[in-house]
């Protein structure tokens, strides 16, 4: 890949997930190093905005995603080592917590952006419903420019539904709502060949393809006494991120303005770029779904407005109801006058809401259902058409 072409890679990216680990966010486990959060909250606030003087580039969609609840937790409560028993770390994560969310909030808020806290765990991230409640959820936030910050839900999380390190969480919210990049910031410039810290010949990785295992065995490692991930996290997590086309930058977290430099195009630390595009990664995650669980039937009108306009299916086109689905599979819709599959998409109903649904207007929704999830049946964004 060109320089060229990887510099569009950071500058094209509107949507972006940032990671920031334990030791970072504690200053290697000392407390909540107050001064880096608040760097890392500017530069959130500036990309947020698009700041013309920052030269970002226009607005951006943030995520953060930060460890740090169970570390301060440590801290507050004067451990010196990271426990081991789950009820001794879900007490260090509660105490955490509070303070963690508390200086974000401070931070954000001093930059006039606005914060919600989000914490999830595994299985908020492997039930369907749940999937897709939490990616509504965060979609709206950004909708409503409010900055999300997300960790594990380590006060009530077990073996059984934890994800495990907090690479992997912002992979899977990178995949969530389709985030266009992924930045983990770490307490190392990046990849490199060998251990730096054991090998000065050691030399950084500037680039590389997500999902290249050779990457992953140059990447062997533990982390440290604070967190939990090392970098081979970090590159199965790129390989994760890069499953719905977002790219990944491993970066050095105290490097001067880092988001705001990679924002412009520079290139910083290792970037491990998805082989497919976001839209195309999607579509053809639809397009090949072999056994469809149902699909609805659209009027004439509702065809042509799908194919010649690129509109989203709202209820009132639809004409008929095939078959049982769930919320969030994906179902065929099909023209009503030849039966042919006009395309393919993600239900915001179930089979049994959308037969209520049929010929009526979005605005009833929420009288016929009792609730309202979205306006539309399959949103044009969660749509591939036929060709």
């Amino acid at each position: 890949m060109t320089q060229n072409h990887s510099a569009d890679v950071l500058a094209s990216a509107r949507r972006i997930v940032v990671k920031v680990g334990s030791s970072l966010v504690t200053n290697e486990g000392r407390g909540l190093d107050e001064a880096a959060i608040g760097e890392w909250c500017r530069q959130l606030a500036l990309l947020s905005r698009g700041d013309e003087a920052a030269g970002v580039g226009g607005p951006r969609e943030v995520i953060m995603v930060s460890s740090g609840a169970i570390a301060e937790g440590m801290k507050r409560l004067g451990w010196a080592k990271r426990p081991h028993e789950v009820n001794e770390l879900q007490a260090a994560a509660a105490v955490g917590q509070m303070g963690l969310a508390q200086m974000y909030e401070t931070k954000l808020r001093e930059h006039h952006l606005r914060s919600a806290q989000v914490l999830l765990t595994h299985a908020d991230l492997a039930d369907r419903e749940r999937y897709l409640n939490a990616r509504s959820t965060l979609l709206t936030l950004l909708q409503y420019q409010v900055l999300p910050v997300i960790n594990e839900n380590d006060t009530v999380v077990t073996d059984e539904i934890k994800v495990g390190d907090n690479d992997t969480l912002g992979a899977l919210v990178a995949n969530l709502v389709e985030a266009d990049l992924l930045v983990i910031l770490t307490d190392q410039r990046g990849l490199y060949t060998a251990d730096p810290r054991k090998d000065p010949s050691a030399e950084l990785v500037r680039e590389g393809r997500a999902g290249d295992l050779a990457l992953e065995r140059m990447a062997g490692g533990a982390g440290s006494s604070i967190g939990k991930g090392g970098m081979l996290t970090k590159i199965v997590a790129a390989r994760r991120a890069a499953g719905s086309g977002a790219s990944t930058v491993i970066a050095w977290g105290r490097e001067p303005d880092a988001l705001l430099r990679l924002a412009r195009g520079e290139r910083i630390g290792t970037l491990l770029v998805a082989p497919t595009q976001k839209t195309q990664a999607r579509k053809q995650w639809m397009m090949d779904q072999l056994q469809l669980r149902g699909a609805v039937v659209v009027d004439e009108g509702a065809a042509r407005k799908l194919r010649e306009e690129g509109k989203s299916l709202l209820p009132i086109g639809m004409t008929q109801v095939q078959g049982v689905f769930s919320r969030g599979d994906v179902i065929a819709v099909r023209d009503s006058i030849t039966g042919a599959e006009v395309g393919r998409g993600l239900a915001n109903y179930s089979s049994a809401e959308a037969r209520l649904l049929c010929r009526k207007p979005s605005s009833e929704i929420a009288h016929l259902l009792g609730y309202s999830a979205e306006p539309e049946m399959v949103h044009r964004d969660n749509l591939v058409l036929k060709r």
